[in-house]
């Protein structure tokens, strides 16, 4: 793909650097992520438009801490330092850092200077900003100005208009910073006069002629999921190379409700493409037959996944030279995965692993360099349908993870009943873009006593589980208005007769996870 100059974000082990990289292409400005132990060489190979230093757990003055090489503020490159970045950054050009007692962690007020210079500039005197720190620049290097402090840090801002150099010891990036964004996207303006280019519209007419140009007159084959990657990767392929496109859809019976129908039917009148539908639900669920443990529940699903679409591959390869496969792959995934190489045996990708030696294919990973949120915006630029679009992150092994015992048609009916009202109320009172994730449970080993029509029940228990996340690293459980809870466990106790009761999980992760197995 053809991508603008980056912006780069130096990861010294924050926590939030992928966050920081998010927000800068919020700005529409392109972003990647680079370790700290690259050399200035290597940084400068990728011709930078910006470097922006990252925080991390570490003390700039311990031994062994990772430093800035003093080399980069020679370079002309604009830099931006936040939390350890920003101390990192005063101490390679001369100011002080050091551990004064004073430390400050979540909440702070922020008292901007009279000289507020660029990125404080027209704000509140008084700023409620997120701190993470127990160090801090007692001294400015020379040539910048100090345009802010808080009560545990004399030095929590700073600026050289001259060299294009600046930094904040508060975190810009997250949501708790007031105005946050504003000081990010004046540096990248400003101070580092990047012009935004980085536009839906530009990453596919970029990704459009790449595709193009590398997969030639070849074939290429696609498995949809369902899930809103697989379906934009599909989309900008076929947008670059229409019929040459081939997709497969392996319907292995553990979908939630409309979900099958969505890919069948939705997706194919928005996009035209090509599609060949493998009905395998009983093919899955014999195999699951029985089966409690969830490991080997993934291990069944996996395995047989990897029989139905090679043998589906190899037919469109009958019919056809096929080069190439289609992946979802996103920036995170590249970022956690240490890179890649972009180019790989199918059996090597976490994807769609473990296929046979002889079926080999090159990847075409239109996604590779985007955050689930441009990945939306894609889809929306590309037409396909909303429900696609926003449809919330769905486990590959489907419901078989969300019964909690044995699969069977029986069980999956009852869970797809229960979990469709829970998405339909979710929708009609205007959250389901507010929660990152929303399983529904079923509890399919226990049992409960109830009273429904005057009578004594013994049914079962489904679990809510709404979570708020921006990357599933971690998550806090969604405080969603009682009265939505209450109508998502009426209508499910009155419509689903084998549903007794209903109860929310309240667990944050971690430390429990966001599916129960």
């Amino acid at each position: 793909m053809t991508t603008p100059r980056p912006v780069l974000v130096v990861d010294y082990g924050a926590q939030y650097a992928q966050l920081i990289a998010r927000r800068v292409r919020e700005a529409k400005v392109y972003s990647e992520i680079v370790p700290h132990t690259m050399p200035v060489k290597d940084m400068l190979a990728k011709d930078p438009v910006a470097i922006i230093l990252s925080g991390g757990p570490s003390s700039v003055y311990e031994v062994g801490a990772p430093q800035v090489d003093g080399g980069l503020f020679e370079t002309g490159v604009p830099v931006f330092g936040i939390c350890y970045g920003f101390q990192a950054m005063a101490q390679a050009l001369g100011g002080a850092v050091a551990h004064t007692g004073r430390r400050e962690f979540g909440g702070t007020e922020l008292t901007v200077a009279p000289e507020a210079g660029v990125l404080l500039r027209d704000l509140p005197a008084a700023l409620p900003v997120w701190m993470s720190h127990g160090d801090s620049v007692t001294a400015a290097p020379a040539g910048f100005t100090v345009t802010a402090a808080t009560p545990g840090a004399q030095v929590a801002a700073f600026e050289d208009l001259v060299g294009r150099r600046a930094g904040t010891q508060f975190h810009p990036e997250v949501m708790h910073t007031a105005h946050g964004q504003d000081v990010l996207t004046r540096f990248l303006y400003d101070i580092a006069g990047i012009e935004p280019s980085w536009t839906p519209d530009n990453i596919i007419d970029d990704q459009v002629a790449a595709i193009r140009e590398r997969v030639g007159d070849k074939e290429v084959i696609c498995g949809l999921s369902g899930g809103v990657d697989s379906a934009v990767a599909a989309a900008l392929v076929h947008k670059a190379v229409g019929d040459q496109l081939t997709c497969v859809f392996v319907d292995h019976g553990l979908l939630r409700a409309g979900e099958a129908e969505q890919v069948e039917q939705d997706y194919v009148e928005a996009t035209g493409v090509k599609l060949r539908v493998v009905d395998a639900a009983d093919r899955f669920l014999s195999a699951l037959d029985g089966v409690i443990d969830p490991e080997q529940k993934r291990k069944i699903i996996g395995r047989e996944f990897i029989r139905v679409f090679e043998q589906a591959a190899r037919e469109v390869a009958a019919e056809g030279d096929v080069e190439f496969l289609v992946q979802g792959t996103l920036y995170p995934d590249v970022v956690e995965s240490g890179g890649g190489t972009g180019t790989a045996n199918i059996k090597s990708h976490h994807n769609v692993g473990g296929l046979p030696d002889d079926l080999k294919f090159s990847l075409v990973e239109p996604l590779r360099t985007l955050f689930k949120d441009e990945v939306r915006t894609l889809g929306t630029a590309l037409g396909l349908p909303d429900p696609m679009v926003w449809r919330h992150p769905f486990p590959g092994p489907g419901l078989a993870i969300r019964i909690i015992g044995a699969v069977s048609r029986d069980r999956l009916d009852i869970l797809r009943a229960a979990d469709q009202i829970a998405r339909e109320e979710l929708t009609a009172a205007g959250f389901d873009r507010d929660v990152w994730q929303f399983p529904v449970v079923l509890l399919a080993d226990v049992r409960s006593v109830g009273v429904q029509g005057d009578g004594r029940t013994y049914g079962h228990p489904v679990v809510l589980r709404p979570v708020s996340s921006e990357d599933a690293m971690t998550a806090d459980w969604s405080r969603l208005p009682y009265e939505v809870i209450a109508r998502i466990s009426t209508r499910i106790t009155n419509e689903v007769p084998e549903v007794n009761r209903v109860v929310l999980d309240v667990t944050s992760k971690p430390p429990g996870t966001i599916e129960w197995e």
